[in-house]
């Protein structure tokens, strides 16, 4: 996923660019308000969500909320050191999806990244929503939930489904065990696991491409993009 990181203190811009890089993200760095808006041109620029803090320095990170709202519908992630009440509904009511108070938790910000991420309908390099994914030779329909590899349909289960839709929005993206089966099973249970690789293995033997989805050891799976 692609993620504008909007924040002027470049040590600790780099410093959380690293851990999210490790997490999969592809992550563009503005100084200030002006750059973060250049860069979501045209129609947000394919980005998956904001992360904007509100200390910048030629405005304030307020406006670039609202006119961020105003260009693109891209989730928007408010991290800052203002911790009073007042500034989150304020925050909140321009537009903001979430609001993040700082010192927080890296593993929260995270989890909190793929909440609000989930809320907004996948979108292309263009910002066109897509509801039919298209890799290689296999074609992925997302409101009827039909798989095709070569034209013949494939049939998987619900979960099944979810798994691969889950995977083929962000190809070669690496998505951890936890956040794969949060998101598929809604659930945190640890005994999951093992289910989660037997889906994985279903999947291969079901659409016949065992290097589909590439097992990243010790941190989660990815999906590589077949060739057409």
């Amino acid at each position: 996923m692609k993620l504008l990181l909007v924040e002027d203190d470049n040590h600790v811009a780099a410093a959380l660019s690293a851990v999210l890089a490790r997490h999969g993200f592809d992550v563009t760095h503005a100084r200030n308000g002006e750059e973060a808006l250049r860069a979501l041109v045209p129609e947000g620029a394919g980005f998956g969500v904001v992360l904007l803090d509100l200390g910048l320095p030629d405005q304030d990170g307020y406006e670039v909320c609202g006119k961020i709202r105003k260009r693109a519908n891209i989730p928007v992630i408010m991290v800052t050191a203002r911790s009073d009440v007042r500034s989150r509904i304020h925050g909140l009511n321009l537009g903001a999806d979430d609001y993040v108070v700082k010192p927080y938790d890296t593993g929260e910000l995270l989890a909190r990244i793929h909440a609000v991420s989930r809320r907004i309908p996948h979108v292309d390099d263009t910002g066109a929503t897509e509801t039919v994914l298209r890799l290689g030779q296999m074609q992925i329909e997302l409101p009827t939930r039909r798989v095709s590899v070569d034209g013949s349909v494939v049939q998987l289960t619900r979960k099944e489904f979810d798994l691969l839709a889950l995977l083929a929005q962000r190809p070669g993206v690496v998505f951890r065990r936890e956040q794969i089966i949060s998101e598929v099973w809604q659930t945190s249970w640890e005994g999951t696991g093992r289910t989660l690789e037997v889906h994985i293995a279903s999947l291969r033997s079901k659409l016949r491409m065992p290097a589909l989805i590439e097992t990243v050891r010790g941190v989660g799976y990815r999906l590589v993009a077949p060739v057409a």
